[in-house]
């Protein structure tokens, strides 16, 4: 089958219309995660509950990937499936407005997760046809910085109605505005992209070869390192309360400080992915191992930077990661790839996130060792990765 390739321009003009997309999206949703947990609360849900939700929510959204991922891949709907999960993710958010007890609201919340599980490969793959032309880690360097700005307005907004209103339930309502244009903005896409859906198959040349390389899977096992040792903001947070860091109207600030910084950085490393190649995550994973020594152990200036670093290393991690599996997979095979390689990044950072809170209860300083230990200890599989695609190169494969 013959399919339509993006050119420069056309590339660019997707990435910027997705980009408006996953800004209303993040604004959705970001700002629904924002409240949800004390809105469990509010319905009686104990802090054990609303614990498990949250972890429950997001391994299930991570291993549901490993299906949907090759789902469209053998299908070719990935339109439909990209359109029916952000569907399914949006509708989710302004329904909790009607749970009336605590598991109907976390049913909305896995629901929500489930629907972002159900829409991730496909529509990576469909950036990453457009990524092809304008630089894989410009594209989506460009896509996280817009993405940012939307997680950092959501839950901005979801505090000035619980500022005015006190009310969560009206805050979910007033949430469901970005939800719908998320919907008007994918669908108006979808009818003047429609040509992004029609991703190559695997040529028959090709069928002995696999797709998915060594150096793939190393580099799956150096994110799934960076992962592990990546402190959630939810725990940050909570030591910045129980030890008085920061007043309790200061910690949101400070979130969205992180969320701005880490669009910035996406978009800086972003383009120097394209001229540098996976080299660029080096200085990426040191600035992750900092984050938790300097959000844990030190004062609150030490702090902020911490919380700076903390969210520089997210937006590097969310926009190079992605190109780099565009990068070395190909094309047919990528929505499979995003499946497998999210599926083990969640499952790592749900694994490491159980012990570092295990851990907080014991010892900082020994939570803060296992998240540096983690993060330089991805650079092995990093470097091996880069050894095997350099090997790849000189052989002439990919």
């Amino acid at each position: 089958m013959t399919t339509r390739a993006f050119d420069k321009r056309s590339g660019l003009a997707f990435i910027i219309a997705f980009g408006v997309v996953s800004l209303f999206a993040d604004m959705a949703y970001e700002g629904m995660r924002a409240i949800s947990g004390p809105f469990l609360a509010s319905l009686g849900a104990s802090g054990a509950a609303v614990g498990a939700v949250a972890g429950t929510g997001e391994l299930f959204g991570y291993l549901l990937r490993l299906g949907s991922g090759r789902l469209a891949e053998r299908t070719g709907l990935y339109w439909p499936m990209a359109l029916a999960g952000y569907a399914i993710q949006m509708a989710a958010v302004p329904m909790l407005a009607l749970a009336g007890n605590w598991w109907s609201a976390a049913l909305f919340i896995i629901l929500e997760r489930t629907g972002k599980a159900v829409r991730n490969p496909a529509a990576n793959t469909m950036m990453s046809r457009a990524g092809e032309q304008i630089g894989q880690g410009w594209a989506f360097g460009l896509h996280e910085a817009m993405d940012q700005t939307g997680a950092l307005s959501g839950p901005l907004i979801a505090s000035l109605v619980l500022a005015l209103h006190h009310d969560y339930r009206l805050a979910f309502l007033w949430l469901g505005v970005p939800a719908v244009l998320t919907i008007v903005s994918v669908v108006t896409v979808r009818f003047q992209f429609a040509f992004a859906g029609e991703v190559a198959r695997k040529p028959e040349s090709a069928s002995g070869t696999p797709d998915l390389s060594r150096a793939f899977w190393f580099y799956a096992a150096s994110a799934a390192l960076v992962a592990f040792g990546f402190a959630d903001f939810s725990l940050i947070a909570f030591h910045f309360a129980k030890g008085a860091v920061f007043t309790q109207a200061v910690v949101p600030v400070l979130y969205a400080a992180a969320m701005g910084i880490s669009g910035a950085g996406s978009l800086v490393f972003g383009r120097w992915f394209d001229a540098r190649g996976l080299r660029v995550l080096v200085p990426g994973i040191f600035i992750g191992a900092a984050a938790a020594p300097l959000a844990f152990l030190g004062g609150p200036a030490i702090a902020i930077a911490g919380v700076l670093a903390w969210g520089l290393s997210g937006g590097v991690n969310d926009a190079i990661m992605n190109a780099g599996v565009a990068r070395m997979v190909p094309e047919h095979a990528r929505a499979r790839a995003y499946g497998i390689f999210t599926a083990i990044y969640g499952i790592a950072w749900f694994a490491g996130s159980v012990l570092m809170g295990l851990l907080y209860d014991v010892s900082v300083p020994g939570l803060v060792a296992m998240s540096v230990a983690a993060e330089l200890a991805a650079l092995v599989p990093l470097s091996m990765s880069l050894r095997a695609m350099r090997g790849n190169s000189m052989a002439g494969v990919g």
